[in-house]
């Protein structure tokens, strides 16, 4: 997905698999050198993170959880209380309050037995739901091959955010204005075809809204944001232009 809230590209998941198997042929056809790509748990992966980094040059930002449970333990107990690297951030909306501290650590002979890694990121998320006062706590783990320099704790945190503009423009719209859940439309070319139809609307009025700042059309990928499933939740992955984002649809726990 383009800034503009644009789908580039989208590809089919076979039946009888998951968005892993899709995540090389997604992105090999584009040029990445230099981009970072980012993806939930699912794709965390060694064979991801080799493929991007020597095969595409390009870098990655995964999230952990534990379905990687000894790669989230090993993670969950580094010298936290030692990483001086640390970045505050504040926001209100969406019907909330949330404040989120991004601590930052270099793996270097910390035991991360991961490919190329070279920080991982602590993400602790203090929410307070401004109409019943309830407050959460929600604590996320980040690998990245990013060295501190060229990724601060700001910027880990800007990407993350980044990560989530697929799920905010684009599958909240077609959830919302296009109940996609409840399409019964699943075979043959159907999914694209309906994926395709809904994601026009939604492209147009992001054009509109931009008026004379429209950029002009690229004449290569342009890598600003990259993203996952679409028709049915699980059936398409979808390509962002930007910051690449393959995401899965699990639950952020």
């Amino acid at each position: 997905m383009t800034g503009t809230g644009m789908t580039v590209t989208q590809l089919r998941v076979p039946e009888k698999t998951n968005e892993i198997t899709c995540f090389a042929a997604l992105l090999d056809p584009y040029d990445l050198q230099g981009v970072t790509v980012t993806g939930d748990a699912l794709h965390t992966r060694h064979d991801h993170a080799r493929f991007l980094v020597e095969a595409k040059r390009a870098h990655y930002a995964f999230t952990v959880k534990r379905n990687q449970k000894n790669l989230y333990e090993r993670l969950r107990t580094l010298p936290w209380q030692e990483a001086t690297a640390k970045f505050y951030d504040r926001t209100t909306g969406h019907g909330r309050r949330e404040t989120r501290v991004v601590q930052a650590l270099t793996v270097t002979d910390l035991g991360v037995d991961f490919p190329y890694a070279a920080q991982v990121a602590r993400v602790v998320r203090h929410r307070t739901d401004t109409k019943t006062g309830k407050q959460s706590r929600e604590t996320v783990y980040v690998i990245t091959d990013l060295t501190s320099r060229q990724a601060s704790p700001e910027r880990i945190a800007t990407i993350l955010r980044a990560h989530w503009v697929i799920e905010n423009r684009l599958h909240f719209v077609r959830d919302t204005a296009f109940p996609e859940d409840a399409s019964k439309i699943r075979t043959g070319h159907g999914p694209e075809n309906m994926t395709n139809t809904r994601s026009y609307p939604n492209a147009h009025t992001q054009l509109d809204s931009l008026g004379d700042r429209r950029p002009p059309a690229p004449t290569r990928p342009h890598h600003t944001n990259a993203a996952p499933p679409s028709a049915n939740r699980r059936g398409l992955m979808n390509e962002v232009d930007g910051t690449c984002v393959a995401k899965d649809r699990s639950p952020r726990n």
